[in-house]
């Protein structure tokens, strides 16, 4: 089926279990679908755009509304709809960085929080991990009396993600958090993989600034993000326009600098408003989508050669695994390669591992039922034992 020459219809959430770490969370709900169709012209939004003239102001669709909901929904102060998480970052760096500063990352930060702290002109230093693979609020205060030492200055910012997307770890970030006051450092808290998927309270966290993916995490469709501040931060990182042209004298000043006026519009943002019910109703269930990441790891450790390199007990869905020793080990002598497991795979109606993946990869059973969590746990073990590994009965 195609929907014109060259492009078929993707099939993946209606034929398939996906497990593709990047795509579990994001998963459309209905709603989101529908809202799709109804509202996918380029300005569908701006129907009822009256003054001021601003995307956060429209009342119909709600989307006024909606902006004050997401605020209360992450305990913040203000809240905007971005394209991706990518540009909450580049957002908060551009209003706090200047030329010649320092802002500190983890050392498994995605790149781009490290590109946006380049685009602003600063330089971005690494807090790094432990012999676990967590960032701990001990390293990130030596890190930042270090810099101190070298530059003579305090960073001007300090940005982890609450879980990471190279392991899925969990971070100390209200430990984090608390140093970075302490230094009086502003503390951008990256929820890309927790805001949609679990309970989020930015003030209790002692964040600075939220950050979220509509994408990954909110059941909404790309390109979409969410940047919350305290009322402290607000005013900076969404700071209207004071300049006037030389000629005209026009100004613009209802417009947020950063934002470059109007962010995520149309069918997008509408599909995410959608979701948002399902969404607020779902964190609730997250102890329980843990647990199933818990039994269905349990399952896979059975396979002989199978390791984990994530954290255990998992806190998260999304897990890293080493399968080089065992799937690994069969695709040296398949006559498929490594193509062997992705193509078991999907004959029994599971995607997500990318083509020729066998050593290392990442999976997230986000959203699975428990009876879909049982068959993907069989499945591994049966293509195991039918290529000869050993399973532990």
């Amino acid at each position: 089926m195609k929907i014109i020459e060259g492009i078929e219809v993707r099939d993946r959430e209606e034929l398939y279990l996906n497990i593709q770490p990047i795509q579990a969370g994001g998963r459309l709900t209905p709603e989101a679908r529908k809202a799709l169709i109804a509202y996918g012209d380029g300005y569908s939004v701006c129907d009822y755009c009256i003054a001021p003239f601003r995307l956060d102001h429209i009342k119909k669709p709600p989307i006024k509304d909606f902006y004050q909901e997401l605020a209360e929904f992450l305990n913040m102060d203000a809240a905007r709809v971005m394209p991706g998480a990518r540009r909450g970052f580049q957002a908060v760096a551009q209003a706090i960085l200047k030329e010649g500063d320092v802002a500190l990352v983890s050392s498994l930060a995605h790149y781009s929080l490290c590109l946006a702290i380049e685009g602003a002109g600063a330089t971005w230093k690494e807090i790094p991990v432990d012999e676990n693979n967590i960032v701990t609020a001990e390293a990130a205060k030596e890190k930042i009396e270090l810099v101190n030492k070298e530059s003579g200055q305090l960073p001007k910012l300090i940005a982890v993600s609450h879980f990471d997307y190279l392991l899925g770890n969990e971070h100390d970030v209200r430990g984090i958090a608390k140093i970075a006051h302490e230094y009086e450092i502003p503390f951008l808290y990256n929820g890309a993989y927790t805001v949609g998927v679990m309970s989020v309270d930015g003030k209790q966290i002692g964040a600075d600034f939220v950050i979220g993916s509509g994408h990954k995490s909110m059941a909404a469709p790309a390109p979409t993000g969410v940047l919350a501040a305290t009322e402290q931060y607000a005013e900076t990182v969404f700071r209207t326009t004071r300049t006037e042209g030389d000629i005209t004298r026009r100004k613009f000043g209802i417009k947020e600098t950063e934002l470059l006026g109007c962010t995520v519009m149309g069918a997008p943002l509408v599909a995410m408003m959608a979701s948002f019910p399902r969404v607020r109703e779902r964190i609730k269930n997250w102890d329980e989508e843990v647990e199933k990441s818990n039994y269905f790891i349990q399952q896979f450790l059975k396979i002989e050669g199978n390791k984990v390199a994530s954290e255990m007990p998992r806190k998260h869905t999304l897990t890293k695994v080493d399968t080089s020793d065992s799937f690994g080990k069969v695709a040296q002598t398949h006559r498929r390669r490594g193509y062997f497991l992705y193509d078991a795979l999907r004959k029994k109606g599971i995607s997500g591992p990318f083509p020729g993946a066998t050593n290392e990869w990442k999976l997230n059973t986000y959203g699975l039922s428990w009876d879909q969590i049982k068959y993907l746990s069989e499945t591994f073990l049966e293509i195991a034992e039918k290529n000869g590994i050993k399973v532990s009965k």
